[in-house]
């Protein structure tokens, strides 16, 4: 593990959950106010882009000025980066509204590759998922013109979503288990899943392809033992835990880690960073060098350089 300094820059909003680059390094951002917030690569001012009237999450690039946004209650939706206009995608699968729409890729093809992470729980109570263990996560892809369609359920908190080098296979990070799985969109083993990295040393969150080819990670917290021991506890145990008061919950450490991983599932990087002013790394983006970081708690995005 190597240690690196983190720089924060804050934005106007709480919790800056992903970060995503454009392609003139201005990096955008969405908070907890609903609010997609651009922050200037040379510095300055944030400003406010729009607003998606739910509580933004995962975001990626899409041609014409676009980008695509994961809305926990609003579902897959894009936005405009010159007006600010909003449109929904999908909100629905097989006619069931989707409870929490989190991280997504796009592939050449126009193909969108999103998860939705409990069927169960919504964002608010994403801690109680967990607990519960209730495996309901799922990976979904949306062709262009299409309806969303299911390719993974069971998954324990389906989360960050990203794409191979060559776009092969699609990966997905279940949080709840501390593991990567592997979708393979082409070649022999087309349609079928298997692990691409497991017992992670701590709870994954947000993924991302990278300008270096990598596939970068966010470890949210370490692994909680003690969520670990609730998992495989009985039904009434956990009911009782999800019903605590918060403060007595299992609770995510405050730690600043990311890792980065190659197309066979080795670690080429992981990076540890000082915690004390700035943490809970859920979203990162690595460009030119540059590693990017979003929170989900703080009001603002964090960098770090690999040189």
């Amino acid at each position: 593990m190597t240690r690196r300094e983190l720089h924060v820059v804050p934005v106007p909003g709480p919790g800056a959950e992903d970060v995503l680059i454009g392609h003139d390094g201005t990096a955008y951002t969405g908070c907890a106010d609903g609010a997609i917030y651009a922050v200037r690569a040379d510095g300055g001012e944030p400003w406010r882009v729009g607003a998606t009237g739910g509580r933004p999450l995962g975001l990626e690039r899409l041609p014409e000025g676009r980008i695509l946004i994961c809305d926990a209650h609003r579902g897959l939706l894009d936005m405009a980066l010159d007006s600010g206009e909003v449109r929904v995608l999908a909100d629905r699968v097989d006619g069931i509204p989707m409870r929490f729409c989190n991280n997504a890729a796009v592939s050449d093809d126009g193909t969108i590759w999103f998860t939705d992470s409990s069927t169960k729980w919504g964002i608010e109570e994403w801690k109680s998922d967990l607990i519960d263990d209730t495996c309901t996560g799922r990976l979904l892809k949306l062709l262009p013109g299409g309806q969303p369609e299911v390719v993974l359920d069971g998954l324990s908190f389906a989360n960050g979503v990203a794409l191979a080098s060559d776009q092969s296979f699609v990966v997905v990070a279940e949080t709840g288990h501390r593991r990567l799985r592997r979708y393979y969109r082409t070649g022999p083993l087309a349609g079928n899943a298997d692990v691409f990295a497991a017992d992670l040393p701590a709870h994954p969150d947000n993924i991302a392809g990278g300008s270096d080819g990598l596939l970068w990670v966010t470890y949210a917290s370490p692994a909680d033992a003690t969520l670990a021991r609730l998992q495989k506890s009985p039904k009434a145990i956990r009911t009782v835990v999800r019903r605590l008061p918060e403060r007595l919950k299992p609770t995510p450490q405050r730690t600043v880690r990311v890792a980065a991983y190659d197309d066979l599932g080795q670690v080429v990087h992981d990076v540890e960073t000082d915690a004390t002013h700035w943490h809970m790394a859920t979203g990162v983006r690595e460009h030119d060098g540059r590693v990017w970081l979003g929170s989900l708690v703080e009001p603002a995005l964090a960098w770090f350089d690999l040189a």
